[in-house]
């Protein structure tokens, strides 16, 4: 007699075996991470489905989430192997909050999602930096938007982070019109690149802040480029003359809304070359020197001064609204409107052993700690053959 098993049992994925970039403890990068191979993905449980990464970015937040001083913590994970790392006798934490992936199972009661569809990340630190993993149908929001419409693996992978908190710093302090101006520092960071180029489409004009450099002239071309209207230095934004040419290039025209990112003195110089009524937007810290502002800007201006970060906007709003967000991110950047980051990827062979590959991981992101790495680095892990 011959049994036969169902086909189910026989999809790619349940044929490989998967990797994890995994720490059991905070610490720091070099030495908490390592590499992990476990069992093939079994078929997923009712309302859950498995999908497989594509690429995941490296973010600033992962390095601080691993060494445990961010805000947002990730669950440990015990069912990658039966014993062993990533079992229930040693559950471990999977690095990375997002990435792009594509579905390569669904299990029952699943709805509009199939095989080959792309998804990102809905429910912050999912555990991105792995081959494939089992997550809830509710974790995952669907592109609109694939490769055959022109959206790159870079796009969908970097999509649920700087984008959107682009475009929600744009939208959510004050209603803007077309022809209003912003002001910014940290202009060629992710985030400050991206506000350039929503606020080109939406008709809205910039001025933008940076460090002065020995290539100064390249940045300043790459954001006017981008369509910046104004890049200055900070040495610029300290000059007495300053509140005279922003005056003059704004027509007397109030600035309303200022993003921060750097804090200290460049936030509080920002500040003060804003209008009455204003918004000062703060999503970052890169000086780790405090947000001190001029009581008169309160008292006489009524500035208003927010703090912004993503995961709580994500915590706080639908799913339908953060949908219909990705789903207006997706087609600019099919579109063109909105470049993919300067990126290169680094893949963790399935010829690599693990030994090797936690090395390759851990000076990848020594480099990227130390501010050595200039472009936005993601990781593409292979499956190993079972």
């Amino acid at each position: 007699m011959v049994f036969s098993l169902p086909k189910r049992l026989f999809s790619c994925s349940s044929l490989l075996r998967n990797r994890a970039i995994i720490y059991t403890s905070n610490g720091p990068v070099t030495q908490a991470l390592s590499i992990i191979t476990y069992q093939p993905l079994p078929p997923p449980p009712p309302n859950t489905i498995n999908i497989k990464f594509i690429l995941a970015p490296i973010n600033p937040a992962d390095l601080n989430t691993i060494e445990g001083v961010y805000p947002s913590k990730p669950s440990l994970s015990s069912n990658l192997s039966s014993s062993g790392k990533g079992s229930k006798d040693e559950p471990v934490f999977v690095a990375g909050n997002e990435g792009l992936a594509e579905v390569v199972d669904v299990g029952e009661g699943v709805s509009g999602l199939e095989k080959g569809t792309w998804v990102v990340m809905d429910k912050p630190q999912v555990g991105t930096w792995a081959t494939s993993r089992n997550v809830g149908v509710k974790d995952v929001i669907r592109l609109p938007f694939g490769k055959l419409n022109g959206l790159s693996e870079a796009h969908g992978a970097t999509m649920t982070v700087n984008p959107t908190t682009a475009y929600n710093m744009l939208d959510s302090f004050i209603q803007l019109s077309e022809g209003d101006w912003i002001i910014q520092n940290g202009a060629n960071s992710a985030v400050g690149k991206l506000v350039i180029q929503i606020a080109k489409i939406r008709g809205l004009k910039t001025i933008n802040f940076v460090r002065s450099r020995d290539n100064l002239s390249e940045l300043v071309k790459e954001l006017e480029k981008l369509g910046a209207t104004k890049v200055l230095t900070y040495d610029d934004l300290y000059d007495k003359s300053i509140r005279g040419k922003v005056k003059e290039w704004t027509g007397g025209k109030d600035i309303r809304l200022a993003l921060n990112c750097v804090g200290g003195e460049p936030a509080a110089a920002i500040a003060k070359l804003l209008g009455s009524n204003a918004h000062l937007v703060s999503y970052g810290a890169m000086s780790k020197k405090p947000l001190s502002l001029p009581t008169s800007l309160f008292i006489f201006k009524n500035l208003t001064s927010h703090g912004f970060w993503q995961t709580r906007w994500s915590k706080e709003n639908s799913r339908h609204k953060k949908a219909a967000l990705i789903g207006t991110l997706a087609e600019w950047m099919t579109q063109g409107k909105l470049k993919a980051p300067d990126h290169e990827n680094l893949t963790i062979f399935r010829h690599d052993s693990d030994e090797e590959a936690t090395q390759k991981v851990r000076e990848t992101l020594r480099r990227v700690a130390e501010g050595k790495v200039g472009k936005k680095v993601l990781f593409k892990l292979e499956d190993v053959n079972a």
